[in-house]
């Protein structure tokens, strides 16, 4: 498993968030959770640009931190089901923001990523 050769110093908020957020779904995972959508295939199906192993991963990263409960039912096959903690009801108006803020600058922000990323890689990240 990969190890980060610098650690992280987490004696500020805003790096303690971003660690937490770290991750291009998750904001949109928590989004989404809070929206009633918690099934596994239904999160698949609202991002699909996504693979299910990314998702799969950072699901159980935000469970991890504390942010999601997995709640697995004892049925075949198995049904799996994700709300929202407490902690992860808190971030939402974080995460309305940081939507607020890119629609705002959308035309300027969109110009600067298509001169930074490669051909093609922007159409697929934007929809």
């Amino acid at each position: 498993m990969y190890q980060k050769k610098i650690v992280n110093t987490l004696n500020c908020g805003s790096v303690l968030t971003k660690e937490v957020l770290h991750g291009k779904w998750k904001s949109t995972l928590l989004y989404c959770i809070a929206q009633g959508i918690q099934r596994p295939s239904a999160l698949q199906r609202t991002i699909p640009s996504a693979t299910r192993r990314v998702l799969n991963v950072q699901l159980s990263e935000l469970e991890q931190h504390g942010l999601v409960r997995k709640t697995i039912f004892p049925e075949l096959p198995p049904k799996v089901e994700y709300q929202l903690t407490p902690l992860g009801q808190s971030l939402l108006p974080v995460i309305e923001v940081m939507e607020q803020w890119g629609n705002a600058h959308r035309a300027e922000l969109e110009q600067a990523l298509s001169l930074a990323a490669p051909k093609g890689e922007l159409e697929t990240a934007i929809e």
